[in-house]
């Protein structure tokens, strides 16, 4: 039976193709008539409501003392570069003994490695031909699965079909080591996570396996290096798992292991994946800085009110996933708007009055400075900061796309303030929405349109309306992405926006919807509602649509990095221990050569 005829709760809308087909009218909605609070025009100060976010750890003054990192100096290039060559050889070395079995998986370990240490991007001719030999000679398992389907190759799970015995466990070859099982079984747990939506044969891979290496950790006389990785791989899976995050953490496992880096070329994989991240992580440290100083001078940093902090913004929306040191104008663009989508979260859900917020909505639909005479001085400074950026990213995203992109992007915005408009009148009223309306209206409210579309017009891909409109509203690749931003940060931050005196929730339309349930059944069909979505945003996301890579990889790594941060709460209000040694890890410790 389907989930949705347990459930009896109007739920069409996510369950479809049109799941946001009436979002774009919020865009549309009749104009406020604002009744104006005289409070704002007399001493009176009005009652307001407070999140009780966590402090900001990294003020600007620690950020701008960060020292001058060594790996900017011109001889470390040149080292990489080198390197660079070097392994490039071997690549070219190996293939030409590729007909042989071992060599071909010497040549898809390799691509393994440099994936997982994060120097990829220096070898993109390299992989795409070993790749395409493997797609003609299809002879491996778990491990060609993932990393062709990862690459867009058009493989079928019915390839681990042979593993499978008739009691769903999956099994390797009696002659392996039980060291050697434990790593083709990590492979199968890492394949199964790229699943698409009725793939059954990768749902039984994905429970068989967690369980099987959950029991390997409490197995004596295992290689700790091989827990290390297996421990990292059941906390993180694939979509919590951020690239930078995976490179640091392999170079650490990589290194340690004695065996690993005896293998013919792998100490100057190690070598220059230890290199390039140093490298890397110096221009990320100055573009924290520069960004740091943005948010100081536009006078956000002066409003104590909200849940940001610059340090823990850059880190979510930039590093973890862009290294690439042609995209800092994306880098900026996201962190940038991600600051102000989260001050303005917090203004309409808890710290503005109804009266301002409507003064507020009506004054960035004008798009007009003098418009802003009337705003509470708060509301002044947000409001600049957004003018100011929105048509500074339109001029940066007109010179890649050759037109003028900042009327989708107005609108995106204006779209985004009416959703958080309409939940703030829910909250005023008390009124809970059904679920269906509350995930429409959240999905929009979720800001992904609004701080993703002009950064995405600057990765130095041309894109036309009509490849745009595959990774845009109205796409399904778009809704999808909104609703999984949506629900996982409903399921995580539910608990804290209670506490914080917000009624509206996916959890409480769930229970109104249906008065017999109670908190967890909601919650186990939320998560349900989620794993089958992000099945089908893999297959969005994957397939061959005639979208630039690059445009729909960071589109899809943003959400990555919003489940990333509510993985197990909601740690982007809250800076848990974990959060703030990734921080640190990623962006202020460099790795000792």
């Amino acid at each position: 039976m389907a989930l949705i005829s347990i459930f009896p709760c109007n739920l069409s809308l996510c369950l479809k193709p049109q799941l946001c087909s009436k979002a774009v009218t919020l865009t549309r909605r009749k104009k406020l008539n604002p009744v104006v609070n005289q409070a704002l025009f007399k001493d009176e100060i009005p009652l307001r409501r407070t999140g009780n976010h966590h402090p900001n750890l990294w003020g600007d003054d620690f950020i701008q003392s960060l020292p001058k990192h060594p790996y900017e100096a011109p001889f470390y290039a040149e080292c990489c570069g080198k390197l660079i060559t070097e392994i490039k050889e071997m690549f070219s070395a190996t293939a030409a003994a590729k007909s042989r079995a071992n060599n071909v998986l010497h040549l898809l370990a390799m691509v393994d490695n440099i994936e997982r240490l994060g120097i990829d991007r220096h070898f993109q001719k390299e992989i795409k031909e070993t790749l395409d030999f493997i797609y003609r000679d299809l002879n491996t398992t778990a491990l060609s699965f993932r990393i062709l389907r990862l690459h867009r190759y058009p493989v079928s799970p019915g390839m681990l079909g042979p593993f499978k015995t008739a009691n769903g466990q999956f099994m390797c070859s009696t002659a392996q080591s039980e060291e050697e099982k434990i790593k083709g079984i990590l492979n199968l747990f890492r394949a199964s996570h790229i699943a698409f939506h009725g793939e059954k044969i990768l749902e039984e891979a994905k429970e068989f396996s967690a369980t099987y290496l959950s029991q390997a950790l409490k197995k004596s006389g295992i290689n700790t290096n091989l827990l290390q990785e297996i421990s990292f791989n059941l906390e993180y899976g694939w979509y919590t798992n951020l690239p930078r995050l995976e490179a640091k953490k392999y170079i650490e496992i990589y290194g340690e292991n004695k065996l690993w880096t005896r293998t013919v070329g792998n100490e100057k994989l190690l070598y220059l994946a230890k290199m390039d991240f140093n490298t890397i992580q110096s221009l990320h440290r100055q573009e924290l800085k520069t960004f740091s100083r943005w948010w100081r001078e536009s006078g956000l940093s002066k409003l104590k009110f909200c849940s940001s902090s610059s340090c823990r913004i850059f880190f979510l929306w930039h590093v973890q996933f862009c290294e690439d040191e042609r995209y800092s104008t994306f880098r900026f663009g996201l962190a940038k708007f991600s600051a102000i989508a989260t001050y303005l979260d917090d203004t309409y859900d808890t710290y503005g009055t109804l009266d301002e917020l409507k003064l507020f909505t009506e004054a960035i639909k004008k798009w007009d400075l003098a418009s802003i005479n009337h705003l509470p001085e708060y509301m002044k400074i947000i409001y600049m900061t957004l003018y100011k950026t929105v048509n500074e990213m339109g001029q940066e995203a007109e010179k890649i796309q050759g037109r003028d992109t900042l009327p989708p992007s107005k609108d995106a915005w204006e779209a985004y303030i009416d959703a958080m408009m309409q939940e703030a009148e829910w909250l005023a009223t008390r009124h809970i929405p059904t679920l269906a309306e509350h995930i429409e209206n959240g999905m929009v409210s979720s800001g992904t349109r609004a701080t993703t579309l002009q950064p995405v017009l600057t990765i130095n891909e041309i894109l036309s309306e009509n490849m745009l409109q595959k990774i845009d509203y109205p796409s399904r690749f778009n809704d999808l992405l909104w609703l999984s931003l949506r629900l996982r940060g409903d399921i995580k931050s539910y608990k804290g926006e209670v506490d914080r005196g917000e009624t509206n929730s996916s959890i409480a339309s769930y229970i109104r919807d249906n008065p017999k349930s109670i908190e967890e059944d909601a919650l186990n069909y939320l998560d349900h509602l989620l794993g089958e979505r992000l099945k089908e945003l893999n297959w969005e996301y994957l397939k061959n649509d005639g979208v630039p890579n690059p445009s729909k990889d960071y589109a899809y790594d943003i959400t990555r990095g919003f489940l990333h941060f509510y993985k197990e709460r909601d740690g982007f209000s809250i800076s848990n221990e974990d959060i703030q040694n990734h921080v640190t890890q990623i962006l202020i410790e460099p790795i000792i050569m």
